[in-house]
């Protein structure tokens, strides 16, 4: 939440939407190089910031059963996501889906185990 607001993304996701957003666990979060978040909190680094959220923000409504028909999709901030079902199991990237379809007023949120980070 503290990333959302120093990239100033609230008002955006708060928007009329639908928005489909891959959201890290803290845990993903943790696993991130030492200092790697402090450092895209910091006012200079906003622009990394809001490239690496919007890396997690897919516009429309997109459904667990949706997303395992897809093989690629296209984030808020321009660059695709691949998605690989195997096994009842989805990867987006090198991230597990963790937890499926949590309703959110102005669309869902898939879970995933590991920050994505745009090339």
């Amino acid at each position: 939440v503290a990333a959302v607001k120093a990239a100033g993304l609230v008002d955006t996701l708060k928007g009329d939407g639908p928005f489909t957003v891959l959201a890290p666990t803290d845990e993903a979060f943790a696993k991130l190089p030492e200092g790697t978040v402090a450092m895209l909190l910091e006012p200079e680094n906003k622009d990394k910031l809001v490239a690496v959220l919007t890396y997690h923000v897919i516009a429309g409504k997109v459904m667990a059963a949706d997303v395992v028909k897809l093989d690629s999709a296209t984030t808020v901030q321009g660059q695709t996501v691949m998605i690989k079902e195997s096994y009842g199991k989805v990867m987006i990237n090198n991230a597990n889906v963790v937890a499926t379809d949590v309703k959110a007023s102005n669309g869902v949120i898939h879970v995933i185990d590991t920050v994505l980070l745009p090339k």
